[in-house]
């Protein structure tokens, strides 16, 4: 309370209001209210987080058990001061809590960050107020000879650990031998879509958001070289099947005007 001490007495009311509501424990509350009134606020506003949290991660929590899923969400309501007023971010600021404060737990696997960043992304897409307007690109391009244009609701995710495979009967004890590739994108009729690659095709998506010059046809000949293949030319079929279908799936929009 020394950090209020010099704040008007309602508003050191509030934040002892307030800290008592997230941390009863280590915050008595205002002497003049009686506990059985603070208790429906203590719950009402746990619920609320909680509940949120549990719809916006529904893998982690259930392949969590009560008692360790409530303790983790209590230290996150306990401890990490949200800045955001708009309540989906409410995942944002649980993702940034477990990389940042939370630090090292037994009670948490070895994969929880990189699964709730997985869940996560989920909402961060559905909420995106980005459009996929016909202005954007040429969705008939050719996508060889033009420079085809990444969806902006298109994200191209690297996991040691295979999250989308994680569920109550599938609990990895190591992770994959091979990093697990993730398109995660939001198609045309505002569906969000997961779709697994492979590194090369990873690779490809890497390189049309890093290259802004060259064309489609240029970058898989590039692919063709890293790659050492003996026969480039199959590189390029190859991968102009993989263009095309990346644009059936409204990851790529076509080529840019």
């Amino acid at each position: 309370m020394a950090k209020t001490a010099k704040l008007p007495r309602f508003q050191q009311a509030q934040y002892q209001f307030a800290a008592n509501l997230r941390d009863p424990d280590s915050n008595p509350a205002p002497a003049d209210i009686e506990d059985r009134r603070m208790q429906i606020y203590r719950d009402l506003f746990y619920n609320n987080i909680e509940d949120f949290l549990a719809n916006a991660f529904p893998v982690l929590r259930k392949i969590s058990a009560d008692d360790i899923w409530h303790a983790r969400v209590r230290d996150f309501y306990a401890r990490h001061q949200s800045h955001d007023p708009i309540f989906h971010r409410v995942a944002a600021e649980f993702l940034s809590f477990l990389e940042n404060e939370r630090g090292e737990h037994v009670d948490d696997p070895p994969f929880l960050r990189e699964l709730c960043h997985y869940e996560w992304v989920e909402l961060a897409l559905s909420v995106s107020e980005l459009e996929l307007t016909p202005g954007l690109a040429n969705p008939n391009g050719d996508l060889l000879s033009g420079r085809p244009l990444v969806s902006p609701l298109a994200w191209t995710l690297s996991y040691e650990w295979p999250v989308h495979r994680i569920g109550p009967d599938a609990i990895p004890e190591a992770p994959d031998a091979q990093p697990t590739y993730l398109i995660v994108n939001r198609n045309r009729q505002d569906e969000v879509k997961f779709m697994e690659v492979n590194a090369v095709t990873a690779r490809l998506m890497q390189l049309l958001e890093e290259d802004m010059a060259s064309t489609g046809g240029e970058l898989l000949m590039r692919i063709a070289t890293e790659l050492a293949h003996p026969q480039p030319q199959a590189v390029v079929d190859a991968g102009t099947d993989i263009l095309r279908d990346l644009r059936e799936r409204d990851i790529l929009l076509g080529t840019r005007r």
